[in-house]
């Protein structure tokens, strides 16, 4: 169920965190909001409160630990609890390994793999204190097949694979009930090809995503559906992809 369940969402100013972050809200989840940019976040906000939701934001960079922490007892102290976090924010600047971008190489571990340890860190000692609560994280089919100009971002997808894997094997051990979910999107637009610096990566990635791309909506749709099971259930991996792209 996911009426009145606690939801934080990172990567919540647009995509398919502002996507969820919505229909979340609209299905009466009480979101939490975290991203870099507070005016999105305060307009997402509002135009969920004036739907008649409740929404509350922080701005946050999960790269930065305290920010997840910080995110997380935001919503204990608006909302008294938190039952799901949303481990969204992610960034896709690609381009050839020969080109040599390391500064992006270091931002794209920063971000989509620190960040994700950031969360689960913050998020951990809450959910293993109620024996209940559920982490779900956006990786990408970068994250199970490989491709030429995506091979930092690609690492970054699978190590989330696997991260997701042993901490839903873990939480079952443990007794914790700690139930995960990995959501590997295909060509969904939203606002990551405009963080490639590579020209030539940046038209053929450009061309996949005007030719098959799909609305954020759609993954929403299949991150409600994982909310919704039972809570003895888990439904712990969904590959999100347009019907006529071949990935």
């Amino acid at each position: 169920m996911i009426d009145g369940k606690v939801v934080v969402i990172t990567g919540a100013s647009s995509g398919i965190g502002e996507a969820t972050a919505k229909l979340l809200a609209e299905k009466g989840a009480l979101v939490v909001l975290g991203a870099r940019r507070e005016d999105k976040l305060k307009s997402l906000a509002d135009e969920i409160k004036e739907q008649g939701g409740q929404a509350v934001y922080r701005v946050t960079d999960v790269v930065n630990p305290d920010d997840s922490k910080e995110l997380v007892q935001l919503a204990k102290d608006t909302f008294g609890r938190l039952d799901v976090i949303f481990l969204n924010a992610g960034v896709m600047p690609n381009s050839p390994l020969s080109e040599l971008k390391t500064d992006e190489w270091n931002r794209i571990v920063d971000v989509n793999l620190k960040g994700v340890l950031n969360g689960i860190a913050a998020v951990l000692p809450t959910f293993k204190t109620q024996k209940s609560g559920h982490i779900i994280t956006t990786s990408s089919v970068a994250g199970l097949k490989s491709y030429p100009g995506g091979a930092v971002y690609g690492a970054t997808k699978w190590a989330v694979r696997d991260l997701m894997e042993v901490l839903r094997m873990e939480s079952a051990q443990e007794g914790t009930h700690i139930r995960t979910a990995t959501i590997y999107p295909a060509a969904i637009n939203t606002e990551l090809l405009e963080q490639i610096t590579d020209r030539k990566t940046a038209e053929e990635m450009t061309e996949v995503y005007e030719q098959y791309g799909i609305k954020p909506d759609r993954v929403a749709n299949v991150i409600a559906f994982a909310i919704d099971q039972p809570e003895d259930t888990n439904v712990n991996e969904f590959t999100i992809g347009p019907t006529i792209q071949p990935w």
